[in-house]
């Protein structure tokens, strides 16, 4: 009887078209419009039929508020507006004043004189950082902030490219052998003569959500909230992956984003390294691998109190987000509405004239090499319209998504040449 009824119902739905559509499936009577061709075969993409669709709204053309547009000319009456215009677009935050900080240790490893300290910023656990400079230094040196990555790890943050003693938990050298090539590069350049600074990012380390903090509902079955061994570490970062989709809805309802949180706390950050006595305030810096690539993207093109910038492994363009790599990247990238305004690279592009180093790897994973070329032509033609072709290098180097020691030889070189020089 139950399929009975819905045989009827199912021819009965479509009699019902045919005498209301006047015959909805015959061909179209003469004079009538005919029906729109079926869509031609296309290159894949990750939206499909509405991939070429999504792009014509707005990356086919050069966007409206970029440098390269022929009615601007004037590189700081531009910048000053592109920056105001970015903050608003991912409605940065004001944190306030810059807070108090506690140092918990300090000492020297392998060179490097270090302080584990912290700072309470208004919301959240308090951010734990380090400070690295070389043993014995004395007097200002330039300051460098140390961005760290993603990495797929939520638990760790400054440990990823730092370190203050030698008996380091194993999954902390594993880091280091996979993305910097066995080394904590933050030491490494601290020891060239600078003040290094890494901090917790939001949602990494001693920033992290914690998952006894959050309903029963989402916490995916965990019970065990200790977090003593690599298997509930690797729970703890399975579900945080899971849970970014989360933090950012969240955060975009509080009117809010993932990118001005971030750009906010590391400008927090970038004023306890320059209010340092040791610290020359003229001459800063900053750096960082994918996730930290992505933070010295908004951090060196929005501050200018960033003289010298280094964005490791993430430099793309919208249309390569949004066509064929949003997939591999994390909901910590995107700023509503601005890919009408800049294309991504425009946003350290900001910052023209002032010294700026791209490193990309040819084989990295989470970016199609064509877009990373695109830009790189991009930043190459922004440079050049403010004059300052020699300020901005971008490199290509063999394999996947890393920052090893040919690129950091690079990286310390730049920074030498300008924050130095």
């Amino acid at each position: 009887m139950p399929n009975d009824r819905r045989d009827f119902l199912k021819k009965s739905s479509l009699a019902g078209v045919g005498l209301m559509g006047g015959g909805l499936f015959d061909l179209p009577s003469q004079g009538a419009a005919p029906f729109p061709p079926f869509p031609m075969p296309q290159e894949l993409n990750l939206i499909g039929a509405y991939g070429p669709w999504a792009k014509g709204l707005h990356l086919e053309s050069l966007p409206s508020f970029s440098f390269r547009n022929e009615r601007f000319s004037d590189i700081d009456s531009w910048r000053l507006e592109a920056r105001n215009l970015v903050s608003a677009r991912m409605a940065a935050l004001d944190l306030g004043a810059v807070p108090e900080v506690t140092v918990h240790r300090s000492g020297v490893y392998e060179g490097v004189s270090f302080e584990e300290i912290s700072y309470q910023l208004p919301y959240g656990m308090p951010t734990k950082a380090v400070i690295l400079k070389p043993e014995n230094a004395k007097g200002k040196l330039p300051g460098i902030l140390g961005l760290h990555c993603h990495g797929g790890n939520k638990f760790l943050g400054l440990d990823k490219i730092s370190r203050t003693r030698s008996d380091v938990p194993g999954y902390v050298q594993t880091h280091h052998d996979t993305y910097y090539e066995g080394r904590a590069w933050a030491n490494e350049v601290a020891k060239q003569g600078y003040v290094m600074m890494v901090h917790d990012a939001f949602a990494f380390g001693s920033r992290r959500v914690r998952v006894e903090d959050v309903p029963p509902v989402i916490r995916r079955g965990i019970t065990d909230f200790s977090l003593d061994t690599i298997e509930q570490i690797d729970a703890y970062n399975d579900w945080a992956s899971d849970h970014e989709h989360i933090l950012a809805k969240s955060l975009f309802s509080a009117g809010t984003s993932w990118p001005a949180v971030f750009f906010s706390e590391d400008q927090m950050a970038l004023s306890i390294l320059a209010a340092r006595s040791d610290v020359d305030a003229s001459r800063l810096g900053c750096a960082g691998l994918s996730g930290g690539g992505l933070r010295t993207v908004m951090l060196g093109g929005l501050d200018p109190r960033i003289a010298c910038a280094v964005a490791v492994g993430f430099m793309t363009t919208w249309t390569d987000l949004l066509l064929y790599k949003s997939y591999t990247h994390t909901w910590m990238s995107y700023v509503p509405a601005l890919p009408q305004e800049l294309d991504f690279p425009e946003i350290l592009g900001i910052r023209a004239p002032l010294p700026t180093l791209v490193l990309n790897d040819i084989e990295d994973q989470p970016f199609t090499l064509s877009e990373m070329e695109k830009a790189d032509k991009i930043l190459q033609e922004v440079y050049a319209k403010a004059g300052a072709s020699d300020r901005y290098r971008c490199s290509f180097h063999p394999g996947p998504h890393k920052f090893d020691k040919a690129m950091q030889t690079e990286a310390f070189g730049w920074f030498d040449q300008w924050l130095k020089g």
